[in-house]
């Protein structure tokens, strides 16, 4: 089985996976709305396989990984990978 894959920015305390409200909440308090944006990139669909969704969504953190996240004091943050 394929490991799981999501993202966060290297100051979010919080994991996606097992405390998404937290992590949530935190990423929008920030200004840097990560879902928002994934959802901006990726190329995903109903009507795709959930296999060729989850590819478009790598893409896509990838893609995030490369441009940063700016936080709404102007701050530039990493992201990361988060695997379960």
């Amino acid at each position: 089985m394929k490991k799981m894959v999501r993202i966060t920015t290297t100051d979010n305390p919080f994991n996606p996976f097992t405390e998404w409200d937290e992590w949530y909440f935190y990423d929008l308090s920030k200004g840097y709305s990560t879902c928002e944006r994934l959802d901006q990139l990726s190329n995903t669909s109903s009507e795709l396989s959930d296999e060729l969704n989850n590819e478009e969504l790598e893409k896509a953190i990838d893609q995030l990984i490369e441009l940063g996240a700016i936080g709404k004091d102007g701050s530039i943050v990493n992201y990361k990978k988060v695997y379960k």
